[in-house]
């Protein structure tokens, strides 16, 4: 019921396993690849991510993994899930280490958690939370309009003024946890990690 070519990339810091182990339990044939070439010929990526922003994007570049991620999105058209860290990296830029540009597929910048409103939340935000998605958000198919998921992370988007699906969280301040346009979805949070829901998100991606 999968599809049979989903390419995790690796770049050095992500959860390849633990999402490996999602996938394969939803009967994909997932790989885990840091070749270029095959990151540019999959029919749908897969980019997780934990650490720092800044890291991650000199490690993609570092073997031009972020070209050959761009030209298989923009010019094939080819499926991108990107998750928490990963994420982060679609976007247009992020403060996190010094402001360093990201990937640029989510028109959005990665800044700290607004201090003046999550004081009387620890940072980083680690736990289940509530996301708020819409009725025609294809990741959130099947799933109530409020559901839990597994947040990680000091960082965050916003979803001001952005196009396409997006889903909610509100932790002091209300932040982006989901973003969906044509053939590029990202999650905040875990979805490997997010038990049911995450594995019925995780299918629902593998399905469209």
């Amino acid at each position: 019921m999968t599809n049979t070519n989903v390419t995790i990339i690796d770049y050095g810091m992500g959860n390849l396993w633990s999402i490996s182990s999602a996938l394969q339990y939803l009967g994909s044939n997932a790989v885990i690849s840091n070749d270029p070439g095959e990151i540019h010929n999959a029919d749908t990526l897969i980019l997780p991510g934990v650490g720092s922003f800044r890291k991650a994007i000199n490690a993609l570049k570092k073997n031009n993994l972020d070209q050959s991620i761009l030209e298989a999105v923009k010019t094939k058209g080819t499926k991108l899930l990107g998750i928490c860290l990963g994420m982060q990296l679609l976007g247009t830029e992020s403060t996190e280490d010094g402001l360093t540009l990201g990937l640029g597929l989510i028109p959005g910048r990665v800044d700290k958690f607004n201090p003046q409103k999550t004081k009387e939340y620890k940072i980083p935000h680690i736990g289940f939370n509530l996301v708020h998605s819409r009725t025609d958000a294809h990741l959130f198919k099947g799933l109530p309009q409020a559901a839990d998921f597994y947040f990680v992370h000091s960082f965050r988007m916003l979803a001001d003024g952005l196009i396409g699906k997006t889903a909610i969280c509100n932790y002091g301040d209300a932040f982006l946890a989901s973003y969906e346009q044509d053939n590029i979805f990202a999650t905040q949070f875990h979805p490997e990690k997010s038990q049911t829901n995450g594995l019925l998100l995780l299918k629902n991606f593998l399905t469209l």
